[in-house]
């Protein structure tokens, strides 16, 4: 929420603003709650990644739960400096962490096994490059969603063929962070007047982004687990210290992990 005064990092060049007073603890962060609400991602990514590497997962996994980490570091930049090219390295992040998305939810049945990764990696490239030189803030929305709306019915394809009441659960969860992470990024963008107005803002789009590291968690674990359950790796969801999920796999003894 632009107030008019200029810091460390110099003028707004960024076509986004949240509902948040620019530089109100730190001449040097912009938005303070939208940079800080993002370490929880960084840490539930490091646990991801700490996950699949222990149990030798294969290496797709290792490198979702890594764009995870770019992808938070990036949006950490952007909220706190506010500037155009930050806004770059948070946004062209999130296209090519759904771009893998899509490769792991399709892949298993694709049987053109290198025109998939040669496609999505060249269109990331050409998104990356048009988007540093064309400022489209309506259009990367509308196309954020489309990619978005594209993994849906895998995701949902495995819910209905996943009988483990354990990995289900990851999938409500997944749905419930995403839905009421999007109601909380709505009403901070659509209610901004009339939140901040308010003794206390309720930091909507940090809270957009707390979830929503609980949303990539909880569907990374679930991608785990449907995989493990492909390669016959006789996969169970157990919980750390009681609360945080995460997938426990079995491999036979002759099983290579590519």
């Amino acid at each position: 929420m632009a107030d008019g005064i200029s810091s460390f990092w110099g003028p707004v060049t960024s076509t986004i603003e949240c509902c948040e007073k620019n530089y109100a603890y730190s001449s040097y962060m912009a938005e303070f709650y939208n940079t800080m609400s993002n370490i929880p991602t960084i840490l539930l990514a490091l646990v991801g990644l700490v996950n699949a590497l222990k149990q030798r997962f294969e290496k797709r996994f290792s490198v979702l739960h890594i764009s995870n980490m770019i992808l938070a570091i990036g949006s950490m930049l952007h909220h706190a400096t506010l500037q155009r090219v930050q806004q770059q390295g948070d946004e062209t992040p999130m296209v090519w962490e759904m771009l893998l998305y899509m490769y792991i939810l399709y892949s298993p049945d694709w049987h053109y096994r290198s025109t998939m990764p040669t496609f999505l990696f060249l269109y990331g490239a050409v998104f990356a490059v048009v988007h540093s030189v064309i400022r489209f803030v309506i259009g990367f929305k509308v196309h954020y969603v489309i990619l978005c709306l594209l993994c849906i019915p895998r995701m949902y394809k495995y819910y209905i063929h996943t009988q483990d009441a354990s990995a289900k659960r990851l999938a409500k969860l997944y749905v419930a962070t995403l839905s009421l992470g999007g109601l909380c990024w709505f009403c901070d963008r659509v209610f901004c007047k009339q939140l901040s107005s308010w003794p206390i803002n309720p930091q909507g789009h940090a809270l957009w982004h707390l979830l929503m590291g609980f949303n990539c968690y909880f569907a990374n674990m679930f991608l785990m687990f449907c995989r493990a359950q492909q390669r016959g790796w006789a996969p169970k969801v157990v919980y750390f210290m009681g609360f945080l999920p995460y997938v426990k796999i079995e491999k036979p003894k002759n099983t290579m992990t590519n």
